[in-house]
């Protein structure tokens, strides 16, 4: 299903829901750092020798729900404020080509104003 056809879909369910009036960008917010902590939780006090088992296992589908319910609220957000998502996606790659050059970061994980 093409992105279009997604956004479709989320705006026909929440539509016939009339949920419209609960996803104000501050809420949508809110629920987007509610569903990047559901998606920690998975992770959480986990060696990476357990997390490897995790996501091999049981934790596999529901980190693709947590990962599904995050892309759900950004893909609305951004449509209700009128953000081309892909767009800013490809000018934020651009912006961090400019501050992360390969010849200063290439194999380190230093901050920008650090390289």
């Amino acid at each position: 299903m093409p992105n279009d056809k997604i956004l479709e879909s989320l705006l026909a369910f929440r539509r016939e829901r009339d949920w419209e009036k609960f996803h104000t960008p501050k809420d949508l917010a809110i629920s987007i750092v509610l569903e990047a902590a559901e998606l920690l939780e998975e992770f959480q006090w986990k060696s990476e020798e357990e997390v490897a088992r995790h996501v091999a296992r049981e934790g596999h589908q529901r980190i693709a729900e947590e990962l599904a319910d995050l892309a759900i609220y950004i893909k609305l957000m951004a449509h209700d404020l009128g953000i081309d998502l892909e767009e800013a996606v490809r000018a934020k790659i651009e912006k961090n080509r400019a501050k992360y050059p390969v010849e200063k970061s290439r194999g380190t994980a230093k901050k920008y104003d650090e390289l």
